[in-house]
């Protein structure tokens, strides 16, 4: 099965050969779409990249062209040509640098939320510049892998065609995190396996949840890849009720958190947090001095772990390889997927 993450370009220093020996593809972040090329600044961290292959020659490492806030998407793969000129300039930097393949994180087509360019279009675009690239990358060679970081709900199924978009990728990764806690007033799980019993629209997002909608759009469970998170969502100012310890309570807007590593140092050892565990949902969470925060730990990736061997997934990545600097989190997939 895939263990996959991703890593920004300046960690990949920091990435040891152990590591590399526990993952089957990295994901370096990020490059970008400039005037319909591929673009990306910090190419010194690429010298690593021997390195990691000495130390497993059968790690796949792949550039991810996007991440949160990145456009041009939208104006490249409205026209053929450019397409065309976008995938050319992947397969220049592929071979340049020895990569296995291009990541693409577009958040999102048809929509922009992060303030970039959006066209009603992008939905068909979206197959379209997929499939370019595709056909791009593999008339040079056909072992060079093209994936795709995905959104969790339904607003990204609604704004492409995964069933035409599972075909030309080899696998879809779902970024089952971020759930909750962007601006959410209410606390919550932001990368719970299942979804609560009772819920609303968008407290009901969950892997599961996530992993279903996909499925039922088109994409094969061998092909559906999920995310776990190294970082956390937290909430201050928690309004808490009986019993609740602090979970589904109002508080001021969610934002990011502590990443697991600090998780480990801090929050866990202190008297003044507890971390507690929801069965139904089987994620963690820590409550205390009015603070909350969603998470992964080792029982949470081990279940996800688990569901993917259950369900035929095709595996786990994770945000961000530097979070977990004392990989915890990566010795435990390693373990249940090996």
């Amino acid at each position: 099965m895939i263990k996959a993450g991703y890593v920004y370009g300046n960690e990949l220093k920091m990435t040891s050969d152990d590591d590399a020996r526990k993952l089957d593809v990295i994901n370096i972040a990020f490059a970008h779409c400039r005037d319909s090329v591929f673009f990306f600044e910090n190419t010194g961290c690429l010298e690593e990249i021997p390195r990691l292959k000495r130390a497993n020659p059968a790690i796949k490492i792949l550039i991810s062209v996007g991440g949160w806030g990145s456009g041009g998407f939208s104006t490249m793969s409205c026209e053929a040509s450019s397409r065309k000129k976008f995938a050319q300039s992947c397969l220049e930097a592929v071979r340049r640098h020895s990569l296995d393949g291009i990541d693409i994180d577009w958040e999102y087509p048809c929509l922009d939320w992060a303030g970039i360019d959006a066209s009603p279009d992008d939905r068909e675009n979206y197959t379209l510049m997929l499939k370019e690239l595709r056909d791009t990358l593999s008339s040079y060679d056909e072992r060079l892998m093209l994936t795709a970081a995905v959104g969790c709900d339904e607003y990204f199924i609604n704004n492409s065609e995964m069933d035409k978009v599972a075909n030309i990728l080899d696998y879809v990764s779902l970024m089952t995190y971020d759930m909750r806690g962007c601006s959410d007033t209410v606390t919550g799980h932001h990368t719970n396996l299942f979804s609560p019993a009772e819920s609303s629209k968008r407290g009901r997002r969950s892997v599961e949840y996530s992993v279903g909608l996909y499925n039922s759009a088109g994409v094969p469970l061998n092909k559906i890849v999920i995310g776990i998170a190294l970082y956390s969502r937290m909430w201050k100012n928690v309004r808490n009720e009986s019993g609740k310890n602090g979970l589904n309570c109002a508080a001021d807007p969610g934002n990011y958190g502590p990443s697991f590593g600090e998780i480990k140092k801090k929050y866990l050892k202190s008297a003044e947090y507890t971390r507690y565990w929801d069965d139904v949902c089987h994620a963690p969470y820590i409550y205390g001095n009015d603070c909350f925060i969603s998470y992964d730990d080792e029982q949470s990736v081990a279940d996800k772990c688990k569901y993917c061997s259950e369900h035929g997934l095709a595996g786990v990545m994770y945000w961000e390889h530097s979070c977990d600097d004392e990989r915890t989190l990566l010795s435990t997939i390693y373990r249940f997927l090996k």
